[in-house]
C-alpha cells in the first residue's frame, strides 16, 4: 500500500500529460486535415426523438397488412426474455413507390416521399438498447451506458471550424431531449467541441447581445481580460481545459456579430418561406430549424443537429399510432424543403443530410386491439442524403414482418464509422487518450457501409 501511494501520484502525472498531449493545437477550434479527401464538408443531423415506427413509414411490409391479428413468436417484449405470443399489427399508413427508383414509402410523410431519388434509406439499423435513455445516448456518443463525447463533438475535434464566428457544432432543439445535454457534450474532449444550444424563440442563443453600452468599451473589457488570461494560461500552459475554455469566449465575442444575422431570415424570399412551410416572422416548429440549418451550413459551421421534440409528447407512440401524425406533419415538409433548397443551391454536393431515430417500434403487440406499438431495437429505418452517398437507393432489409434484420446489418456503430468517413475521418485513427486510454466514437466495432457510398 506504501508503495502503491508512492507511485500513484507520479503515474496520474504521467497519464495527464498524455492527456495533454494528444489534445491538439493550442487553438482547438484550428482547421485540420482530414484522413483523406472527404466526400462531406458539414452534417446535417436530423434526429426524431421517441422512436418513429419503420413499419409505418420507411419499411413496407405487405406481410404485416396481410397477416394482422395473427400471433407470432418472439424470444423478448420490452427488455424481458421469454417465449412471447404477440399479435401482429397492420401498418397505419399505406405505401406507395416514389421517384424514379421506386423507393416504397408511407403516407405518412408525404413530402419527403417526394425526394427519394435523392435518399438512401436504410432499413436493417441495430441498436442495443430498448430503452429510451440508453438508445438516444447510443445514437449520438456510441456508448449505451456511459457518457461520451457527442458525434458533433468528433466531428468538430476531428476537423475543426471554419468560421471562428461561429461554433462548429450547434444543435437546435425547442426542448431537452431524452439523455439531456449529453446527446450534445464534448465530455473528454475539449470544452470548445461541445455543442451549442439553439433554442427556438426570440432569444435563440443566451446572452448573445452585449450588456456593455457601445462596441468600443466592450473591446477595451475584452483586451484587457485577454491580457489576464495569457497571462494566467502561461503558468499553466499544460492544461488544455484552460486553454479550450479562452478560446470559448473568443468564439463567444465572434457570435455576437455574426450569429444575429443567422436568426435573421428578413431577406429570405417568399418562395424559399414557402418551401420550407414557414410562415414569415415565425420562429416555431421544425421548418425554422430547417432553414436556421441551411443558413449555418453555408456559413461554415461543420456539424447541425436538429432535434424535433424533446423527452414528453414526442414519436413513442405506446398507446396510439396516431399521435404520429402531428409529428409527421411538423417535419416532414421542412425536411424535404431543406433537402430541395439545399440541392438548388449546390450544397448537396458537400453536405451530408442525416435522417435518424433512436429505435423502431415493434411490429407486433400484446392484444390483438392494441393502437400502439412499443419500443424496438433489433431493426429500424434510417437514411442519409447527400455527398459521397448512393442516391434513390435502398440498403439492407427486414424480415416479412420487420421485427429483425434479414440482410446487410449496420449497428449503430456502422453508422457512425460512415458518417465519419463521408467527413474524411476514418474511424479507427479518429482518437482521443482519455485516463491512459485511446477512445472513439465507435468504441472497438464498426465499420464503413461501403455498399451506401457512390
Amino acid at each position: 500500500m506504501v508503495g502503491s501511494s508512492v507511485l500513484f501520484p507520479g503515474l496520474l502525472s504521467q497519464l495527464l500529460a498524455e492527456d495533454a498531449a494528444r489534445s491538439g493545437p493550442v487553438d482547438p477550434l484550428l482547421p485540420r486535415a482530414p484522413h483523406f479527401p472527404p466526400k462531406a464538408k458539414r452534417v446535417i443531423f436530423l434526429y426524431m426523438s421517441g422512436g418513429v415506427s419503420h413499419v409505418d413509414s420507411w419499411d413496407h411490409k405487405p406481410k404485416l397488412f396481410a397477416d394482422a391479428g395473427k400471433t407470432v413468436s418472439v424470444g423478448e417484449f420490452q427488455g424481458r426474455k421469454g417465449d412471447f405470443k404477440m399479435f401482429a399489427k397492420r401498418p397505419q399508413w399505406d405505401f406507395a413507390r416514389h421517384g424514379q427508383c421506386g423507393t416504397e414509402v408511407s403516407s405518412l410523410f408525404p413530402h419527403m416521399a417526394g425526394c427519394v431519388d435523392d435518399l438512401c434509406v436504410i432499413r436493417s439499423m441495430k441498436s442495443d438498447h430498448t430503452n429510451h435513455y440508453e438508445a438516444t445516448l447510443g445514437i449520438h456518443t456510441g456508448s449505451f451506458t456511459f457518457a461520451r463525447p457527442s458525434i458533433g463533438s468528433w466531428v468538430s475535434y476531428g476537423l475543426g471550424s471554419e468560421n471562428r464566428n461561429l461554433p462548429s457544432f450547434v444543435v437546435i432543439a425547442p426542448k431537452t431531449p431524452y439523455a439531456g445535454g449529453q446527446v450534445w457534450a464534448s465530455d473528454f474532449l475539449p470544452g470548445a467541441h461541445q455543442g451549442t444550444l439553439v433554442l427556438p424563440g426570440a432569444e435563440p442563443v443566451a446572452n448573445i447581445q452585449r450588456r456593455v453600452a457601445s462596441s468600443r468599451l466592450q473591446e477595451l473589457e475584452l483586451a484587457a481580460m485577454a491580457k489576464m488570461n495569457q497571462r494566467h494560461l502561461a503558468t499553466r500552459a499544460e492544461d488544455p481545459l484552460l486553454s479550450a475554455r479562452i478560446k470559448s469566449f473568443e468564439t463567444a465575442f465572434g457570435m455576437q456579430a455574426e450569429m444575429p444575422e443567422v436568426f435573421d431570415l428578413s431577406k429570405e424570399s417568399d418562395a424559399t418561406l414557402k418551401l420550407y412551410g414557414l410562415e414569415r416572422g415565425s420562429t416555431k416548429g421544425f421548418a425554422w430549424q430547417c432553414l436556421v440549418a441551411r443558413r449555418l451550413a453555408e456559413r461554415g459551421v461543420r456539424f447541425v443537429e436538429l432535434i424535433d421534440v424533446g423527452s414528453s409528447d414526442n414519436w413513442d407512440a405506446h398507446g396510439d399510432m396516431l399521435t404520429h401524425t402531428p409529428l409527421a406533419k411538423n417535419v416532414d415538409q421542412a425536411i424535404a424543403g431543406l433537402l430541395r433548397d439545399l440541392k438548388s443551391r449546390g450544397m448537396l454536393d458537400d453536405t451530408l443530410v442525416v435522417w435518424t431515430t433512436e429505435f423502431g417500434r415493434t411490429p407486433f403487440n400484446n392484444a390483438a386491439d392494441a393502437k400502439g406499438r412499443e419500443h424496438h431495437h433489433w431493426v429500424f429505418s434510417s437514411w442519409l442524403a447527400g455527398a459521397g452517398v448512393k442516391p434513390g437507393t435502398v440498403y439492407g432489409e427486414s424480415d416479412d414482418y420487420g421485427i429483425n434484420v434479414a440482410k446487410n446489418p449496420v449497428h449503430v456503430h456502422d453508422f457512425h464509422a460512415t458518417i465519419l468517413h463521408l467527413m474524411g475521418l476514418d474511424h479507427e485513427r479518429l482518437t482521443y487518450r482519455h485516463t491512459g486510454r485511446d477512445y472513439r466514437l465507435t468504441d472497438v466495432a464498426g465499420d464503413v457501409v461501403k455498399g451506401i457510398l457512390s
